[in-house]
Order: structure tokens, then sequence, then C-alpha cells
């Protein structure tokens, strides 16, 4: 029988464990995903910079920037070499005409769909044990989580 001692040490290891679990948890998923998508020879900045495209169709380099969490020059210079292999075109913003929009081009399709099939892979090999229901929770918490740390309405309840 645990004593209610006991099952606060457990409560403050999960409370103290949290971050490192979720971090180290995306780090292997990142890690299983960069062994599959290494057959492409596309770099771990290509297929999160053609996610986000393929997300944001018309974004800015700068909100680019700031989602990958990449300093503008390296994305700059990312941009440039995923122009020159056409798979990223950049359009003059309509709005601001020192602005640029950019887009996947249709020879990134077949790219995207190779990155989709090897994200199932991994999301399958993650998820691996888990009944159907475990899996909805986990993301329906992880959400709510996401939410309560960005303030959108998805966090709140």
């Amino acid at each position: 029988m645990t004593s209610p001692r006991d099952n606060m040490l457990k409560d403050e290891r999960i409370i103290e464990n949290l971050g490192f679990m979720v971090q180290d948890v995306g780090r292997l998923m990142r890690r299983d995903y960069n062994r599959r998508v290494q057959v492409t020879g596309v770099t771990q900045a290509q297929w999160r910079a053609i996610m986000v495209l393929w997300r944001n169709p018309g974004i800015s380099q700068a909100r680019l920037s700031d989602i990958l969490e990449m300093q503008p020059i390296s994305v700059a210079r990312l941009v440039d070499r995923m122009q020159a292999s056409g798979h990223v075109e950049r359009k003059p913003d309509p709005t601001d005409r020192r602005a640029v929009r950019l887009f996947l081009t249709d020879k990134a399709e077949p790219v995207r769909l190779r990155l989709m099939a090897y994200g199932v892979e991994t999301r399958a090999a993650a998820l691996s044990g888990l009944s159907l229901p475990e899996q909805e929770q986990l993301m329906n918490l992880l959400a709510r989580m996401r939410g309560n740390l960005t303030g959108s309405e998805e966090g709140q309840g």
C-alpha cells in the first residue's frame, strides 16, 4: 500500500520530468523521422520549411524564420537553395512592394508526399502499443497544454 507521502513524491517526479519527457519524445521522433527522410537527401531545415510552406502558402520569409526558430539570414540562404532547386517560389507581396511571399512549387509536391508518408511511419512507431482512445486522449491533453501556454482557446476549460 502506498502512503500519501509516496503519492506526493510520485506527483512531484511527474511534474519535474514533464518538460524533459515532452522534449525527449520530440527529439526521438525527429531522430527517427530524420533517419527515414535521409534517403531523400532533404535536410531537417528543408523538410521543416516544406511542411510550414505547405500549411501556410504565401507566408513571408520573416514569419517562416519565426516559425522555424532560425535566424533570418539562415532562412534566406535556405530559401535561396530551395528556390534554386525549383521547390520554392518567391512572389511579390501585393500589399508591400519590399516584401515577398513564399510558395511551394509543383516540383515540391512529390517530395512533400514522401515526407508525409515518412511522418505516418514515425507516428506509428511512436504510438505503437497505444489504443486509439489513448492516442486521442494524448493528443487532446497535449493540445490543451499547448493552448495553456499560448493563451489560445484550446487550453481553456
